[in-house]
């Protein structure tokens, strides 16, 4: 009973930028992202044929919460006046026509106040059984790859025809730490994309050995003020000069497993009786074969 999990916008972003902007509905709408995205989630259907799913927001890309603690988390991203986020301009008025698609589709479609996609997506994958499939170009749902749970990112940093499939071996492999680990790696490394500088001094070998010797940042502290032998001099010196940013890092890299979830029910969409209404909608946005491609995936 495979549940399929996808960080919507990180789908969107990801077909805006790989479709044609050239892609627009009769009436000159831009549609190269709503495309774009139908046809990648067919492709995941048809790959990995999932038995629920549910289209994951944010209720809030810069959680309150979060921005208490580190003011300065995905400050790179703010428009420069305003508190929203950046976004290209042709890209803004798909997203509510593509969240309409998806209702009459009957694919559930969730977001909590507060919180990020991210967040809804660990607590579904946290909450529910497994199989899980978080499908993301986003690093940061490393942290919730779990094998013995079946829980693996469909990662598409590569684009959706060479994504990664990842479990503990590919964390493993690619950073040189345990596969279970990748939060406490996260933590002492930084994400610059999201606004985190790490701890200041400390790059992947650093945040690699420290993931590699100690499970949490705690422990780290402690063998930094206790120089353990797996630290060298300068290294624990670094952990010991963070240690109020370490304060503050496990709540805000840790994406939250414990966000009040809607009653949704999600199981695959069932067809409807008549379909003229989503047929109506494509030739309306000039939808073309991505609609089709859609309703054979879901097998209707």
């Amino acid at each position: 009973m495979t549940l399929m999990l996808l960080d919507s916008a990180s789908l969107w972003y990801r077909a805006y930028y790989g479709m044609p902007d050239t892609l627009t509905g009769p009436d000159g709408t831009p549609v190269n992202a709503i495309r774009g995205y139908i046809d990648m989630t067919s492709r995941l259907l048809s790959v990995y044929k999932p038995n629920r799913l549910v289209a994951c927001l944010d209720g809030d890309w810069r959680p309150s919460w979060r921005v208490e603690l580190f003011p300065d988390y995905k400050a790179n991203r703010l428009e420069e006046e305003g508190d929203e986020e950046e976004e290209p301009e042709t890209l803004t008025p798909q997203i509510p026509i593509l969240l309409d698609l998806l209702d009459l589709f009957g694919i559930p479609v969730v977001g909590v106040d507060d919180y990020e996609a991210d967040d809804v997506m660990a607590t579904y994958a946290e909450t529910e059984k497994g199989p899980i499939r978080i499908v993301t170009g986003d690093r940061d749902l490393f942290q919730m790859v779990d094998d013995k749970r079946d829980i693996k990112v469909v990662y598409l940093a590569k684009g959706i025809s060479q994504h990664d499939l990842v479990d503990y071996a590919y964390v493993a492999n690619k950073y040189a730490i345990p596969g279970d680990r990748y939060a406490l790696f996260a933590m002492f490394r930084g994400d610059p994309s999201d606004g985190l500088p790490g701890v200041k001094g400390i790059g992947e070998k650093g945040a690699a050995l420290i993931a590699n010797s100690f499970a949490t940042v705690d422990e780290a502290l402690a063998g930094a003020h206790a120089a353990h032998d797996s630290l060298p001099p300068a290294l624990a010196k670094k952990i010991i000069a963070g240690s109020d940013y370490l304060k503050i890092a496990p709540t805000v890299v840790q994406v939250a497993r414990n966000a009040p979830l809607p009653q949704v029910d999600l199981a695959m969409p069932k067809a409807p009786k008549d379909l003229s209404e989503i047929y109506q909608f494509k030739e309306r946005y000039g939808l073309g074969a991505s609609v089709d491609r859609l309703i054979s995936a879901l097998g209707w």
